[in-house]
């Protein structure tokens, strides 16, 4: 069956489980009256499906959108067996984009949380996921985010006049809450926060202020992108995972980290690690135990909510893992308070606002919220979940106990 075929049945299937905005079931099927034509069509002329797939009692259709360059991707996840009552915006973190942040595993994954929940689920994975280095440029910042998905929540809030949350993880849920800032329509009804960092107080503020400073020197010298690592690391990890790494051991800098270790290592006690921004992690993506043996084979690592294969395919799903220095530049900034170098406007944020920290990701810093709260807006609430990481909430085998009913309430 070739791409085609199977574009035409996702769309059928779509349009018979009634997607078509109230038509019947036969009208839908026919031509153009289906859910996925009619975002294609929503989003414009530039915007080109790349596929569907199917599962048990859903549909997944991608689009990407190539306006401006480099394109971004549109990804949709529909319930075959009802129409929808609200729409889920999904923002993946930086460097991952919807199917490795949201959609993994297959089929336990927070896009599916939101589809049960009668919800029409739509990823919005940033142009830099589809970029070569040599592509990112010193403008795409946390304002050209906003903009690429205000194109798209307006363009389908048109089309499909539905209720709508924003939900974001990581950089992304900053992303949620700068879109929300700018956002004024009345079918805004909540935004979603997972794992993410307002403003500091005291002297992790002055440490986002040199981060922000040390950002902006890379972009002055023409380093516009990141390449996080992580891909070639798992990658390394899966294929052989005993071979020796490059890395030293701290423990002793005359071994080296096992492939293997050395993935654990980074996912457990990522703020030890080099790099900009490792430092705002209390832990680590990942909440686990890592003890240092004798020999580097000695060493003993366990993950305490996530399976290291669903890390690893959630990796493998990425596509450059590049991270535009702009974007953290930005984030920096509001790390440090500095409204000069980039604003979110707490005090225009006036959905509801659902925010969850991880105890050992993001940790307990609930000043956004607290802005967001002292401007008059009293739908806000703050919670920190004990004992998870910064990316168990999405990817956690027991999340849908511990962490997703606590962004529904």
């Amino acid at each position: 069956m070739d791409r085609r075929t199977v574009l035409a049945a996702g769309v059928a299937a779509l349009a018979a489980a009634g997607l078509g905005a109230g038509q019947s079931a036969s009208a839908a099927t026919r031509g153009e009256a289906g859910l996925v034509p009619r975002i294609g069509r929503a989003l414009g002329p530039t915007a080109r499906e790349a596929g569907v797939e199917r599962g048990d009692g859903w549909v997944r259709a991608r689009f990407t959108v190539a306006d401006g360059g480099v394109p971004f991707a549109v990804d949709v996840v529909a319930d075959t067996g009802r129409a929808p009552t609200a729409v889920a915006y999904l923002l993946p973190g930086s460097g991952m984009n919807f199917a490795g942040n949201f959609f993994t595993p297959r089929e336990h994954n927070l896009a599916h949380h939101f589809r049960r929940l009668g919800h029409l689920v739509v990823g919005v994975t940033p142009r830099e996921d589809l970029a070569s280095a040599d592509a990112v440029t010193a403008d795409w910042g946390l304002a050209a985010h906003r903009r690429d998905l205000r194109r798209v929540v307006g363009a389908l809030d048109t089309a499909l006049r539905l209720p709508y949350r924003l939900v974001g993880h990581s950089s992304g849920a900053g992303l949620a809450l700068d879109a929300a800032a700018g956002d004024a329509s009345p079918r805004l009804r909540q935004v979603v926060v997972i794992d993410t960092t307002g403003p500091y107080d005291g002297e992790l503020a002055a440490r986002a202020a040199q981060t922000r400073d040390d950002l902006q020197a890379q972009i002055d010298a023409g380093g516009f992108a990141t390449d996080l690592g992580f891909k070639a690391l798992f990658a390394r990890a899966v294929a052989d995972p005993d071979g020796p790494s490059a890395v030293p051991r701290p423990v002793d800098p005359t071994t080296r980290f096992t492939n293997a270790g050395l993935a654990h290592f980074a996912v457990i006690r990522t703020s030890t690690l080099p790099g900009a921004a490792n430092w705002i992690y209390r832990q680590g993506h990942g909440a686990g135990t890592y003890t240092f043996g004798a020999t580097p084979a000695e060493d003993r690592f366990a993950l305490n909510h996530t399976p290291f294969a669903v890390w690893a395919d959630a990796v493998a799903a990425l596509g450059s893992g590049l991270v535009p220095t702009a974007l953290l530049r930005d984030l920096a900034a509001v790390w440090a308070g500095d409204e000069t170098t980039y604003r979110i406007a707490w005090d225009r944020i006036r959905a509801g606002v659902v925010w969850v920290n991880m105890e050992l990701g993001r940790g307990d810093h609930p000043r956004g919220a607290e802005l967001i709260r002292a401007a008059g807006n009293a739908g806000v609430s703050f919670t920190v979940v004990p004992g998870y990481g910064h990316g168990d909430p999405v990817f956690s085998a027991t999340a849908d106990r511990d962490v997703w009913p606590l962004l529904t309430p």
